[in-house]
Order: structure tokens, then C-alpha cells, then sequence
């Protein structure tokens, strides 16, 4: 509220729920932003915020209890518990929204709200302004995401607590992927390790579907069937982060099913290991954020080089973005309480600079497809992806996810014993 300018309303409408059928609820996940300004978790809800009032600046409007609805559905904390519970000022029935809200815009110059997200809000939002009249109708709209998307781009340190839990239960559950990983084992029962993990440790949901690919499946990158049978000699590729207390960890991991490296294995996985500990280490206060993209780059047209995979002079093929063909995404995003979590990248069209408190994934990755005829027929289906989550700090970054091994000699290690 401090951000907002004054004599200013803020509106942060709950998500809808998804129904599959009349007795069938998917599981709910509540609007991140009305998340991580109040905590509250139930649909139908909505958190106004006006800087000021004296009668209370922090309102939401809520399920009332209803002993009916709960046998069925739920526990309902109810205006009450809502006050009680989540520090707020006031609260009020749901049902109340419509009598009560457009009094609460009466007289605002400015409403704070995310237009778009939600067209049913964005409509009833416009039918309360339109019932007021005249002067005392707000006369401008500013978009609130801006303001709350930087502020969760800066973790506090109790959300780098709780994201350093979510890595810690997501390394453990990559580890025990290893461990289970045998030669015919499917991809769905590697996956069923990992997610058992997940939940057994106290973790909310799989922060994404869970990517298990085993051999040529690896070099499809958002690949989530897992069906197949995993076979003797090939690579296995998880994709896989839990969330824990609202935050998601986002970890990849690239070992063989029968435990052990095959020479063309090795080269491969080495190139992309040494692009992500060189783009690591490029991450600290005041770089640009390009930077650790940037270097894995270099690393990877260098080793693709090495191996007579590309064919030239390094400075020209990274030019010619000659390596897109293998490596072709950026090496990795925010993270936060979404996996790709908001944040601008770029201001005024130049890479923002690090701050501590940013989270981020480094992920680089050399994925050769099985119908690249280009390449020697040894190098042909071979994925390989390495993926952890770091935390900037004041001179450097901290790897969240260093639980789970990333050196060959430790992966096969971990796996014979």
C-alpha cells in the first residue's frame, strides 16, 4: 500500500474454481497475487486494500460458514476467521460484494486492479463503477500486477526459507528417482517415485507435470506422456520440482537407467555440466541478467565444436546462433510462488541487474533428435539437460538445490549403492 498513490483503491479478485462434474472439484489453487498479499486460500474471495481508511485498510470479502457446505466441500474460515487468522482489518460476506464494494470506489481517484485475468471480474468490476456518478467515479485504472510482480521478484527471507524446503524435498525425490532406476523400469514408475517423495515429505503438489524422459523422449522438451519403457543404455531426463507452502522448486537431472555413462553419454553431459557451473558463477549482484545465458551459449558452440558436432570458427557459430539446433531455449526463468514467476526481464529494453533476493533456474541443455542426420549416428538421440534453482545473494548466488548430485562420478555413485 505504500507504492499506491494516494486516495487510491487496490481489488485482488480469488481464482474461479474448476468444476469437472457436479460431485467432482479439481484441486483449487488460489490467485498467487491475492496469495502472497494475505495468505488466504479460498475461492470466492476478494482482498481490497485502501491506503488510509481509517476504518480499516486491509477488507476481504469471504465465504460466510455454512455448516451444510462444509460437511460436503470444506472447512470455511468465515469474516471472522478471516479477521482472526489473516490480520486483517474487516471482513464481509461475499454475498455483501455487490451492496458494499461501490461505496468503498465512491470518491477514488485511481483503482489498482489486473485487467484481463479474469473477464466475469472485469464486468462486475465495471458495473459498480458505473453506478457511481459523476466526480465521484474513479477516473483512472493502474495495473497492480506492476507493483506486486516486483515485489515478489525480491524474496524475503522467509520465503527463501520456504524455497529452500521445497529444494531440499525436490533433490531428495530426484535422488530417490536415481536410486529406483534400473533397465525396464516405465517412465511413469520413475515419475511415481518422484511424486511419492514429494507428498511424503509434506510438499503441497508437484509445482508442474513432472517431465520423465527416458532415451530420444528427452529431446522433446516438454515432454509428459510417460508411457515407455526405459531400456538398457539409454539416458533418463526428470524434469520434476514440488511446491511447499505455496513455492515451487524446478530441479532436472539427466543419468543413465543402468547406472553408467557411455562415452558418448559423458562428452555430451560434461559440455552442459560446465555450461551451467560457468553460467553459476557469472550470476551476482550488478550483472545483467543475459549474462549466465550468454555464457552457456559459449560453453555449449565450444564443446559442440570439440566434438565435430559444429563445424567452424567458435566467434562466427555463436554469431550465426549455430548452436539452436541443440540448444534451443534460454538457460532458465524466475521462480517463485509460479514456476516461471514474474519479473520483468528487461527495463527500458536493457537486461535488468541482480539483486539479491532473485531466485532463478540455470538450466542449459544439448538435446540432439534422433532424426538429425547431420550429426554421426553415435551422437543421434542423445538428451541432456541439468537444471538447478539459485538464489542471488550479496556476492554471488546459493544453490537451493545442491541436494541432488550433478557430477557424473557422484550420479553413478548414489545409483550402484
Amino acid at each position: 500500500m505504500s507504492t499506491m498513490q494516494g486516495n487510491s483503491i487496490a481489488i485482488v479478485a480469488a481464482a474461479a474454481e474448476k468444476i469437472r462434474s457436479r460431485d467432482t472439484h479439481y484441486p483449487y489453487k488460489q490467485a498467487t497475487n491475492l496469495s502472497y498479499l494475505c495468505g488466504f486460500s479460498e475461492p470466492e474471495s476478494v482482498l481490497v486494500l485502501i491506503p488510509g481508511r481509517g476504518q480499516g485498510e486491509a477488507i476481504l470479502f469471504c465465504r460466510e460458514k455454512d455448516r451444510l457446505r462444509e460437511t460436503w466441500d470444506g472447512y470455511r474460515v468465515g469474516p471472522e476467521g478471516a479477521v482472526a487468522d489473516f490480520a486483517l482489518d474487516d471482513a464481509f460476506p461475499i454475498g455483501d460484494l455487490d451492496d458494499i464494494l461501490p461505496g468503498l470506489l465512491e470518491g477514488r481517484e485511481r483503482v489498482y486492479y489486473a485487467i484481463g485475468k479474469d473477464a466475469d471480474f472485469d464486468r462486475h468490476l465495471m458495473g459498480w463503477v458505473n453506478e457511481i456518478s459523476g466526480s465521484e467515479a474513479p477516473g483512472e485504472f493502474v495495473d497492480l500486477d506492476h507493483i506486486v510482480n516486483e515485489m515478489r521478484l525480491i524474496k524475503t527471507a522467509a520465503e527463501l526459507k520456504l524455497m529452500r524446503r521445497a529444494g531440499e524435498i525436490s533433490a531428495r525425490a530426484h535422488c530417490r528417482a536415481m536410486r529406483a532406476a534400473k533397465p525396464g523400469i516405465y517412465e511413469y514408475q520413475l515419475q511415481a517415485e518422484i511424486e511419492h517423495e514429494f507428498m511424503a515429505s509434506g510438499a503441497t503438489a508437484p509445482a508442474y507435470t513432472s517431465i520423465v524422459g527416458g532415451g530420444k523422449n528427452g529431446c522433446i522438451l516438454h515432454y509428459i506422456e510417460n508411457r515407455e519403457k526405459i531400456n538398457n543404455g539409454d539416458m533418463v531426463l526428470i524434469d520434476a520440482g514440488c511446491e511447499y507452502e505455496n513455492y515451487a522448486a524446478d530441479i532436472t537431472r539427466t543419468f543413465p537407467v543402468n547406472g553408467k555413462y557411455s562415452r558418448e553419454q559423458a562428452a555430451i553431459y560434461d559440455i552442459v555440466l560446465e555450461a551451467q557451473v560457468q553460467a553459476m558463477a557469472s550470476i551476482v549482484p550488478g550483472a545483467a541478467y543475459n549474462i549466465a545465458n550468454q555464457t552457456t551459449i559459449e560453453v555449449i558452440t565450444q564443446g559442440l565444436v570439440d566434438l565435430g558436432i559444429l563445424n567452424g570458427d567458435v566467434s562466427e557459430l555463436i554469431e550465426q546462433q549455430a548452436c539452436k539446433d541443440f540448444y534451443m531455449h534460454s538457460s532458465g526463468h524466475w521462480l517463485g510462488m509460479d514456476v516461471h514467476d514474474v519479473g520483468d526481464y528487461k527495463i527500458d529494453g536493457q537486461w535488468r541487474e541482480f539483486e539479491p533476493g532473485m531466485v532463478l533456474t540455470v538450466e542449459p541443455g544439448i538435446y540432439i533428435s534422433p532424426d538429425n542426420t547431420s550429426v554421426a549416428e553415435q551422437w543421434r538421440g542423445l538428451a541432456v539437460r541439468i537444471e538447478d534453482d539459485v538464489a542471488v545473494t550479496k556476492t554471488g548466488c546459493e544453490d537451493l538445490t545442491a541436494g541432488v548430485p550433478k557430477k557424473r562420478s557422484e550420479i553413478e555413485l548414489l545409483m550402484a549403492g
